[in-house]
């Protein structure tokens, strides 16, 4: 199977989950707790690194932290199934309000929080 956009990657997840009845357990409150699960595990192969050695990961590691993204993402992708969520809109929309918070001209080479701008 071959999948191109997150559409096809919501409807790929969707047939997944009901193919196991796994609707009954995709709550939202289920999910979320899913997905911070996985975003944990996600940092986990990065623990004690440097900077530099984060950047440059063993083969192994890398493939551990490749593994990692495609759960956060499912559980993301179920998640906005479950409460009808266009996340495509989000992130654009979300964008937009980022702009507005870090303009080029304050946010440039500065990692400060918009209210410390």
């Amino acid at each position: 199977m071959t999948i191109a956009t997150l559409p096809e990657l919501a409807e790929a997840v969707r047939a997944f989950g009901r193919e196991r009845d796994w609707h009954l357990y995709h709550t939202p409150k289920n999910l979320t707790a899913a997905l911070i699960v996985e975003a944990a595990e996600l940092l986990e192969p990065f623990q004690w690194l440097t900077p530099e050695q984060s950047l440059n990961l063993p083969a192994a590691k890398k493939e551990a932290v490749r593994q990692e993204m495609a759960d956060v993402l499912i559980y993301l992708v179920s998640l906005a199934n479950c409460l009808d969520i266009d996340l495509i809109k989000a992130a654009e929309d979300k964008l937009a309000i980022n702009a507005a918070k870090y303009p080029v001209e304050k946010a440039k080479g500065n990692a400060a929080k918009y209210d410390e701008l």
